[in-house]
């Protein structure tokens, strides 16, 4: 066995989920739920609230979508760099 082999310090990455989009909706909405309910137990102003939650969900999602996007075109480029390197 080679040495390289028992230094492996990380944990290996984890598989990219199934569905991104749909786990960023859900993630991202139940932390705008959370708000909203934080306001409304505490006293405060709920619809104040409810347009932060908005705001922030919406915001949130916009980003995450755009570095999905991102991640997706490099992964493609990167593939396409390995194919002209084999060809």
């Amino acid at each position: 066995m080679s040495p390289s082999r028992y230094l492996r310090w990380g944990a290996p990455d984890p598989p990219p989920p199934k569905h991104p989009y749909r786990d960023t909706l859900l993630v991202y909405g139940a932390f705008a739920v959370i708000v909203v309910l934080i306001a409304w137990a505490t006293g405060g102003d709920v619809k104040k609230a409810a347009v932060v939650a908005l705001v922030f969900f919406l915001l949130a999602t916009a980003w995450n979508t755009y570095r999905l996007q991102q991640r997706k075109r490099a992964e493609r480029a990167e593939r396409a760099r390995a194919q002209e390197k084999q060809s």
